[in-house]
């Protein structure tokens, strides 16, 4: 079976997993969560560059010893490293690391106090009270490990967005090769960029006699044929995720597209709407009676409903059909619209690529403004930088923009907030910078009242212009604090502040009903990419696909804005109100 980036990267968190599980030091388990990542990211397939016999490029954070575990997965589908620790960890633990409250520690006294190996042992022990009796723990905690194992438990497999992305990806490029093929989409939740995706629904319009289905479950991902028919099939891929493949005729292409793209809310409501017309609405088409008025393309539609197109982001019957009945309806903001990114890391910090780098990358991917904001020394691991280390790298942008008039940088920080609200350096230090992002990195289990007022603190800061990624969540793997976000925002207003719609693919936070709720506010939203290497930066398109699902307009993201508009904002001024978010 073929390798590919998203197998080796697996094999890496695993590796990861377990050795923090077994107590290694922890750069090293830091050194292939790195490795992970990069190689998830990377693209192009390193197996196929291998199997070509094409040297591996120099990947950053990647030496000698973890470029030859690569090669060693590529060819063979195995790392004897991790075969060695599975001997001594059974893999199955490394899923009881998922649990909120089981850090490796915890999960290393299960394993060998209660012999706990798999959720399943982790469900029997607490369920008999056993937990409660090891060190370290205790009622409070087995009761909390008890709620969040019966969510985890009963929560249905979903891939986040990204991950789906590179196998629809893949999959569009096959199917679209295939003899007879005029056109193949991705429907479904991946089209209305849901922020995790339980299977993908790939449409697919072909000339008459085209050997689709079985070419289909022929693919080489295939792990298990679920079903097939003449005009659809189902299959499952060795990762896990489900297909759903359909083959429309053209004529019936739009009212397919539509209805395989959902929501089921949103298609109950237009059914509703084509009911009170005198029209059927389904997957064939929109018909009066048994003649078919509408159904080639999704604007046809739409307009048979006397409504104007709404793009895929906005169904979710969340007031979409009202605005769009009312000729209201946000014009989304664009891709192609952003000016800039305003949350960046470099090697100077747990970043992978220098500065100038950094900035030659945004520059190619079309911007025109990057700050560089490395992180502060609160978190030891991520070798932030102090007052001196701040001070040099400003002299160095100073330089950079001197000789580089094609894009400016803009000297910054992401500052931790720290326990009490305060932050990780002095206000002298802040006073220098552009742009000063404040992140909460420490501390998410704080009641709602102590961390909403942690986050309050820090907003009152005179320097503070961007709370970054403000529920701290990583998507699957750590649920959002518990903050109550209305004051947030309200604050942010008051303040002149912005909120952050971090774009990377494990966080995408912004929630899309907080982008709602900040427009409505007329708060603004910065759309950044958190890029921690040049490949980072794609990432935008993942913001983008956020911040349209929470109607994000142009006039509602701040790095929409030109450098001086930018600039007067970061000083403190006002944007122009926006009432209730509308257009």
């Amino acid at each position: 079976m073929p390798v590919h980036n998203a197998d080796i990267a697996a094999a890496f968190s695993e590796i990861a997993d377990l050795l923090e599980i077994q107590g290694a030091n922890a750069f090293r388990v830091r050194a292939y969560r790195n490795a992970a990542r990069t190689v998830n990211e990377y693209g192009r397939d390193l197996a196929s560059l291998i199997g070509h016999g094409e040297a591996l490029p120099k990947l950053p954070g990647i030496g000698v010893d973890l470029t030859a575990k690569i090669e060693e997965i590529a060819r063979t589908g195995h790392s004897a490293f991790l075969d060695g620790l599975h001997k001594s960890w059974p893999p199955a633990v490394t899923a009881l690391l998922r649990i909120p409250g089981l850090g490796p520690k915890r999960v290393r006294i299960l394993y060998e106090n209660l012999q706990v190996r798999t959720l399943a042992d982790l469900d029997a022990a607490v369920r008999g009270g056993r937990l409660r009796q090891l060190p370290g723990f205790g009622p409070r905690t087995e009761e909390n490990i008890r709620r969040v194992l019966a969510a985890h438990l009963t929560k249905a497999e979903r891939f986040s967005l990204a991950v789906a992305g590179d196998y629809a990806q893949a999959l569009i490029i096959y199917l679209g090769a295939l003899p007879g093929v005029e056109r193949a989409i991705v429907a479904g939740s991946f089209r209305r960029r849901r922020e995790t995706v339980g299977d993908l629904d790939i449409l697919v319009t072909a000339s008459a006699g085209a050997s689709i289905i079985e070419r289909f479950a022929a693919y080489d991902e295939v792990k298990e044929v679920l079903s097939r028919g003449t005009t659809r099939a189902s299959v499952r891929l060795r990762c896990g995720l489900q297909v759903d493949l359909r083959v429309v005729a053209q004529e019936s292409y739009g009212a397919a597209l539509h209805y395989f793209t959902g929501s089921k809310a949103h298609s109950i409501a237009l059914r509703r709407l084509a009911q009170a017309r005198g029209l059927k609405i389904n997957e064939y088409g929109v018909f009066r009676g048994r003649v078919r008025v509408a159904g080639e393309t999704e604007e046809s539609v739409y307009a048979a409903l006397g409504l104007p197109y709404i793009p895929p982001e906005l169904r979710e019957n969340r007031g979409e059909i009202e605005a769009a009945r009312a000729g209201v309806l946000p014009r989304l903001v664009e891709r192609a619209e952003l000016r800039g990114d305003l949350h960046s890391h470099t090697m100077a910090s747990d970043g992978h690529d220098s500065l100038e780098d950094m900035a030659r990358a945004a520059h190619t991917q079309g911007l025109s403004y990057l700050a560089i904001t490395d992180h502060s020394p609160y978190l030891a691991v991520t070798h932030g930088l102090d007052p001196r280390r701040l001070a040099k790298q400003g002299a160095a942008i100073d330089a950079w923009n001197a000789a580089h008039p094609e894009i400016t940088l803009l000297k910054g920080i992401e500052v931790d907030i720290l326990e009490d609200g305060s932050l990780d350096l002095p206000d002298a230090a802040l006073r220098s910078l552009d742009i000063v992002v404040a992140a909460v990195h420490s501390h998410f289990n704080f009641s709602r009242a102590r961390q909403t007022e942690r986050i309050l603190r820090a907003l009152d800061h005179p320097s503070v212009r961007i709370l970054a990624h403000p529920t701290g969540r990583l998507i699957g793997a750590r649920e959002p604090y518990d903050v109550d976000m209305a004051r947030i925002i309200r604050k942010a207003r008051e303040r002149g502040c912005h909120l952050e719609l971090n774009a990377q693919p494990d966080r995408l936070d912004l929630a899309d009903v907080y982008c709602q709720m900040a427009r409505s506010e007329g708060v603004l939203v910065s759309i950044d990419s958190d890029a921690h290497a040049t490949r980072d930066f794609r990432h935008l398109d993942l913001g983008i696909g956020q911040a349209r699902r929470g109607w994000l307009e142009p006039r509602n993201v701040l790095n929409t804005r030109n450098l001086s508009e930018l600039k007067a904002l970061l000083r403190g001024g006002r944007a122009e109100p926006v009432p209730g978010g509308a257009r």
